[in-house]
């Protein structure tokens, strides 16, 4: 009797532990894949508009098997803070700058050595895919046409709403070929976009998921739609080939605009001043002028 409560209790001691290992890996699998999802969601929204995973250069390289062309205390370093890297003199650091006609990778905000750790096992295991997900957009080769550039000016002007109720371009940026009094300063001028990423390819990348914080905050929940995206790109190449007007055009017609409005309004104030009832008044000064006879 004793003997089968000593087995009942080893078997039961066996249970628990098989139960306690499987839970504790349930929850090792969940946390690992919450981990990878995050950056997942990471590389979508603040890497995908300048690198692809095997889709090719954009602004910044291709990130397919980024592992085999630099080591990786050195990429961990340089994801969490760009600029240090830069201004440290970093030769391969120049060179990527210079690859990318200047620009200058953002550091990511909340950006830590694991976060940093953990994109780099993320393009490690999409590096290894015969098609990862960061391919990059499937984007239309056919050729611009008219109508696109117009519906794209139109787009920038906020004529035509855009479908997830995003803000017109017009509200922060301006290009010489809107016309007009311009558009607004709070932003890059566009003029030159099309030449500044390098052609359709990297500019419809990205629209389609821009990455800076002002637009991110924007359009991260009201993105543009791909017709939409192929509308502004069309009309952007047009402006950058058009022979762009003198910003300071816009500036020249606003000053006198507001300088003929001016005297307009001081010639409208003049003829009804000229109009004003008189006759009290020259009465009440003649009086005045006996008064001081007498």
């Amino acid at each position: 009797m004793m003997r089968k409560k000593i087995l009942l209790l080893k078997n039961n001691r066996r249970n628990s532990a098989k139960w306690f290992l499987a839970m504790l890996m349930f929850f090792i699998i969940i946390s690992v894949a919450a981990y990878s999802q995050e950056s997942a969601d990471l590389f979508r929204q603040n890497c995908q508009s300048c690198h692809t995973i095997g889709g090719g250069k954009l602004t910044g390289p291709d990130l397919k098997n980024v592992a085999q062309r630099k080591d990786r205390a050195w990429l961990t370093k340089f994801i969490q803070d760009p600029r240090a890297v830069l201004d440290a003199g970093d030769q391969y650091a120049l060179d990527l700058q210079r690859e990318a006609r200047g620009a200058v990778m953002p550091a990511l905000p909340g950006m830590t050595k694991a976060r940093a750790e953990a994109l780099l096992d993320l393009i490690d295991a999409e590096s290894k895919l015969e098609k990862s997900q960061f391919v990059g957009v499937q984007i239309s080769e056919r050729p611009f046409t008219p109508r696109d550039v117009e519906i794209g000016r139109q787009i920038f002007k906020g004529y035509v709403k855009l479908s997830n109720g995003g803000p017109p371009c017009i509200a922060c940026h301006t290009a010489h070929s809107i016309g007009g009094l311009g558009g607004g300063t709070l932003a890059p001028d566009l003029t030159t976009v099309f030449e500044r990423y390098e052609g359709r390819k990297t500019l419809v990348t990205w629209l389609s998921a821009p990455a800076t914080p002002t637009m991110q905050s924007v359009f991260k929940k009201q993105a543009l739609n791909p017709e939409e995206v192929l509308s502004l790109t069309a009309f952007f190449q047009y402006t950058l080939q058009r022979n762009p007007e003198d910003p300071s055009t816009a500036r020249l017609n606003f000053i006198l605009l507001g300088l003929g409005g001016t005297l307009l309004v001081l010639g409208v104030f003049d003829v009804v001043w000229n109009k004003r009832f008189r006759s009290v008044r020259r009465i009440l000064v003649q009086s005045m002028k006996l008064g001081e006879k007498q």
